[in-house]
């Protein structure tokens, strides 16, 4: 199956990404190889190969949930410099009023 301009054109447009003809032509190419390159790996005997090991019907082992604070060697409020009702202050970037 080859990649044709028209299909290059009408990804883009679906995509809606501004193509211009030279990319047209490099997309189109490199499409081609790729498809190419797959049609040779389809052509590759798997049939004696082991399944992926470590990945069984039982799926991947999983760690238990543990929920734990984060560990600090201080409270959040005393890395800062102004607190209010346990949050962090910081100062304003930019107010309305310098507009």
């Amino acid at each position: 199956m080859a990649v044709t301009e028209a299909d290059v054109r009408k990804i883009a447009e679906l995509a809606r990404l501004s193509v211009d003809d030279s990319a047209v032509l490099t997309l189109t190419a490199e499409l081609n190889g790729i498809l190419e390159h797959m049609d040779v790996l389809q052509q590759v005997d798997t049939s004696s190969v082991v399944p992926t090991a470590g990945i069984g019907a039982d799926g991947a082992p999983l760690r238990g949930d543990a929920v734990s604070p984060p560990p600090m060697n201080a409270p959040a409020q005393s890395l800062t410099a102004e607190t209010r009702d346990g949050f962090i202050l910081v100062p304003r970037l930019s107010t309305h009023e310098e507009l």
